[in-house]
């Protein structure tokens, strides 16, 4: 697994991290289901039917998902921005990741540029980042496309914006997700993809969708990335992170 993951990384230029799951857990202290209950109070008091398995939906995310489906824009808007100041609060208390931290700072020494590309607001994600003191590891943020579920991973679109801004070809860049969108958003944008198996069950589920390397510690990559010599030589310029979606 080493031998596979070290021979992974000296193959790609730059690092895009899935948010949630690699670098922290965002709804630990402000868990999901509550989120996800109080999104279908925000559809009821907009006036929609809400379904049963909607109602009990648990995650958050697919409940903005189905919300853009039916073609509302008014109500993907109001769903979005509860979405949007639940995920601001989540971060308060999110947890991180073991290694998720040590994994970005050790590949911007190994002189790799480092982005997020997420499916929670970019602006989530760049209050986290901020409260950590990560900011300056991390060269690009590419959240969830304002009221445009439809983009979220596993949509290519995100990983592909990552991908452009950085200025690097696809297959020289390395997303590492802990879920099935994110390997297959990353097959979509022919970029290398890392399934994070942060749960038993997803080993084998990501080495089917065809992860390059899976691994269930994030500190393997930490690890790996610190031996890492510089890509290609270069160092990263421009340390500041920059939102590019919300």
């Amino acid at each position: 697994m080493s031998a596979d993951l070290g021979r992974l990384l000296g193959e790609v230029d730059a690092v895009l991290l899935d948010f949630d799951g690699p670098v922290c857990s965002i709804f630990a202290g402000y868990p999901a289901p509550q989120i996800a209950a109080e999104l279908v109070d925000v559809l009821r008091r907009r006036g929609v039917n809400v379904p049963s398995d909607l109602a009990s939906e648990p995650d958050p995310l697919e409940v903005l998902r189905r919300t853009g489906a039916t073609g509302d824009q008014g109500v993907t808007r109001a769903v979005e921005d509860a979405l949007c100041a639940a995920e601001h609060r989540a971060v308060e208390t999110a947890e991180p990741t073991p290694y998720g931290r040590e994994a970005i700072v050790a590949a911007r020494q190994a002189g790799l540029p480092v982005a997020m590309v997420s499916n929670n607001s970019a602006g989530a994600v760049a209050a986290y980042l901020s409260a950590r003191r990560l900011t300056a590891h991390v060269s690009l943020i590419v959240g969830r496309a304002y009221a445009d579920p439809a983009r979220m991973k596993p949509n290519p679109a995100p990983i592909l914006q990552a991908v452009q801004a950085l200025a690097e070809p696809p297959h020289r860049c390395l997303l590492v997700g802990d879920s099935m969108s994110d390997i297959e958003g990353a097959r979509a944008a022919e970029t290398r993809v890392i399934g994070y198996a942060n749960r038993p069950g997803k080993l084998a589920a990501f080495r089917a969708a065809g992860a390059d390397v899976v691994i269930t510690s994030m500190g393997e990559l930490a690890r790996l990335l610190i031996e890492r010599p510089g890509a290609s030589g270069r160092t990263v310029q421009g340390p500041t992170a920059s939102r590019v979606a919300d």
